[in-house]
C-alpha cells in the first residue's frame, strides 16, 4: 500500500503538469492560485470513522490489557472491511476521560462494511476476549466531513 503523503505527491505533481501542459484549451485555469488551490486540496476517501473507548476493571492486569491491544490491532488482517486501523493511550490534561483509558479507531469506507464488521466472527471473537476485562465501553460513529 502506497502511503498517504506518497500519493498526495504524485496526484499534485500528475496535476500540475496536466495543467501546464493544457496550453491554450478550453477550461484553462486562469491563474497561478487556481492551480495552487487545486493541489493544496487532496482527495480523500469518504469514511465512517468507529471511535471505540475502554476503561478496564481491576481484574485486567498489565498483561491481559497487551493482549487485549495486540488482538484489537490484529482484526484490519482478519476483516477486509476495515479500510483503517489505529490506537492509543489517553493522555488528556483536562482530567475528563473517565476513566477511559484506550481509544481505537476503526475506519470504513461504507456503512455497509462497518455492518460486516460488528457480527464478524473475529470482531466476535474479540468482544468475547475483552468481555471479562472491561468495566466500561463507549463507540460512537461519524462520517468525516
Amino acid at each position: 500500500m502506497i502511503p498517504a503523503a506518497y500519493r498526495y505527491c504524485f496526484l499534485s505533481f500528475t496535476l500540475l503538469f496536466v495543467v501546464y501542459s493544457c496550453g491554450n484549451t478550453p477550461g484553462k485555469l486562469e491563474s497561478q492560485n487556481e492551480v495552487q488551490e487545486l493541489v493544496k486540496t487532496p482527495v480523500a476517501p469518504k469514511l465512517l470513522r468507529h471511535v471505540v473507548l475502554f476503561k478496564f476493571n481491576k481484574n485486567a492486569t498489565p498483561a491481559i490489557v497487551e493482549k487485549i491491544e495486540t488482538e484489537f490491532a490484529a482484526l484490519p488482517s482478519k476483516i477486509s472491511e476495515i479500510h483503517s486501523f489505529e490506537w492509543g493511550l489517553n493522555n488528556s490534561p483536562e482530567g475528563l476521560n473517565k476513566g477511559l483509558t484506550h481509544c481505537f479507531l476503526v475506519s470504513f469506507l461504507s456503512e455497509e462494511g462497518r455492518d460486516k464488521y460488528i457480527p464478524h466472527p473475529a470482531h466476535k471473537e474479540f468482544v468475547d476476549l475483552i468481555g471479562p476485562y472491561v468495566e466500561d465501553v463507549t463507540v460512537v460513529d461519524y462520517w468525516v466531513k
